[in-house]
This record gives structure tokens, C-alpha cells and sequence, in this order.
């Protein structure tokens, strides 16, 4: 009886709850549900070492530094009003709704624990890099607490002090999660599509067109070439070079918009870096097995 109600009713009922509570926000079930699920059972299950994201940082670090500097030479051939607006969607990349399905269906497994980080990497870039290119120096209290709403950085600290005291969710709780985290890629695809489905129709002018390039194809050339001076290699430098391949993510458009900043011509950028992503990826994915 007790092994039928937490083994197998309490994930059906923790589940239910779950879509109960966010039945008025729906919207927000990607951020606080499916992801913060993904980032706990992903870690909970993980292979990846200390040593290991200790490589991934420097790689996706160095090339967003390498990155940035490039983008601030090439941008002055733009009007000066989008110049910092293109280097933010160059700098701040999609890992999250479409780095992490691409990093599974690629990788495998172990490429999702390695996206997982970099995701949590470029979390950190948009909330702190994000504002101050768009001329906005936000405090550190302003900051940390920005970062300190997401549910997905709770989940990835409280699995990791799991990990590190040898302790796991009881049986029924365990399974909720990881069925939520299960779902959360096709799912996350979904918002992804829905997102999309707001813009506006594309204009590929000489801005986009110079973002396009930089994003998707300069990006990871370069993170092949840091990853290699940096001696990252093996699986570490397939899941860098696939990060920095990634389009510019959606949360640029958000602070564009929130700077009042030109966010139209970001939200241009983003609707055109995620379309021609399409072939540039499978370019990049195609290429993964010479990336060790």
C-alpha cells in the first residue's frame, strides 16, 4: 500500500500539482518547472568533474572575451546607435530553449550536463554584461538579485550539495522530477516556437546581416580555435564550439526593450540568427566528430 502511494501516486500527484499551481502562468512553466527539473536530474545523474567545468568556463569564457573584441571592431562599420545592441546579441546566445535540446540531441547525455553549465555561464552574461552594453550599469545588489530569482540556479546548487553529501530525493519525489525533466525538451522546443511565433517579418539589412555573420558563423570559429590554444579537448570542446554556435538569445531583446535601446532591430536579429541557425548548426553539428 505505501510503496503503491509514494512509488507510484505521489509523481502522478507532485506532477499535477505542479501544472496546478501554474495554471494562471502558464508562460512560466519553461522557468520555473521544466528547466530548474532538467538542470536537478541532469545533475543528480551527471559524469561531469570539477576538472571538466573548470574547462568548460575558460573556453566559453576566453571566446566571449576573444568574441567581444572582434564584434567591437567589425560594428563600426555600423551606424553608432546599434553598434552595442549587435555586440550584446553577438556576446549573448540562446543555450538555454534551444542550446540544451541541440546539446541532447548531438551529444547525447553527456552533452546536456555539459550545456547545462554553459547555460548557467551565459545566465550570468545577460544579467551582468547584458545591462552594461546597453548603457546601463545596474548595482550589485540589483544584479545578484536578478540572477537570485531564477529557480533553475536553486536547483542546480541544491542538487549539487545532493550530490556532495551523497543524498537523493526519496523514491516518488525523484521520479516526479526526473518525468518533469523528461518532458522539459520537446516542451522547452514549444516555447521556443511560440516565442518565434510573435515576431515580425525579417529584414536581412546590413545590420542583421552583420550580427548573422558574427553569431553564427564567427562564433564558433573562434571558440574551435580558444578551445585549441587552450588545450580543451574531447567532449569539453564540442559542447564550447556548439554553445557559441548557438542564435542570439531572446533575453537581448527583453533588456533592448526594457532600455529602450532599438529593441526592434534585436528582435529582428534574434528572428534572423534563429532561422539561418538551421543550416549553420547542422554545419557545426556535422563537423562535432573533428572537434576533439
Amino acid at each position: 500500500m505505501l510503496t503503491a502511494l509514494f512509488e507510484v501516486m505521489l509523481p502522478v500527484f507532485v506532477i499535477a500539482g505542479v501544472g496546478f499551481l501554474l495554471a494562471r502562468r502558464i508562460n512560466k512553466v519553461q522557468l520555473y518547472a521544466l528547466t530548474p527539473a532538467l538542470a536537478f536530474s541532469s545533475i543528480m545523474d551527471t559524469s561531469v568533474s570539477a576538472s571538466d567545468v573548470g574547462r568548460l568556463m575558460l573556453g566559453y569564457l576566453g571566446t566571449t572575451v576573444v568574441l567581444g573584441l572582434v564584434a567591437a571592431v567589425v560594428v563600426r562599420i555600423l551606424a553608432k546607435p546599434v553598434r552595442n545592441g549587435v555586440v550584446a546579441s553577438v556576446l549573448l546566445g540562446n543555450n538555454g530553449n534551444f542550446g540544451l535540446p541541440i546539446a541532447l540531441l548531438a551529444l547525447g547525455q553527456a552533452g546536456l550536463d555539459r550545456a547545462i553549465v554553459i547555460f548557467m555561464i551565459s545566465i550570468v552574461l545577460i544579467w551582468t554584461v547584458g545591462p552594461v552594453l546597453f548603457g546601463v550599469a545596474p548595482s550589485v545588489r540589483a544584479t545578484i538579485a536578478n540572477i537570485a530569482r531564477l529557480p533553475v540556479l536553486w536547483a542546480i546548487l541544491l542538487a549539487t550539495i545532493f550530490r556532495v553529501i551523497d543524498v537523493r530525493l526519496p523514491g516518488g519525489l525523484d521520479t516526479a522530477v526526473h518525468m518533469v525533466g523528461d518532458a522539459a525538451v520537446p516542451m522547452i522546443l514549444i516555447a521556443l516556437g511560440i516565442q518565434l511565433g510573435y515576431g515580425k517579418r525579417i529584414s536581412f539589412g546590413k545590420t542583421v546581416l552583420t550580427a548573422t555573420a558574427l553569431k553564427l558563423v564567427a562564433a564558433p570559429l573562434l571558440a574551435w580555435g580558444m578551445c585549441w590554444l587552450l588545450g580543451v579537448r574531447g567532449q569539453d570542446m564540442q559542447s564550447i564550439v556548439l554553445a557559441q554556435s548557438m542564435p542570439t538569445a531572446v533575453n537581448v531583446f527583453l533588456l533592448a526593450l526594457e532600455y529602450e535601446k532599438d529593441a526592434e532591430t534585436i528582435a529582428a536579429i534574434v528572428a534572423a540568427t534563429t532561422l539561418v541557425s538551421l543550416l549553420t548548426i547542422s554545419v557545426v553539428v556535422s563537423q562535432l566528430g573533428t572537434f576533439v
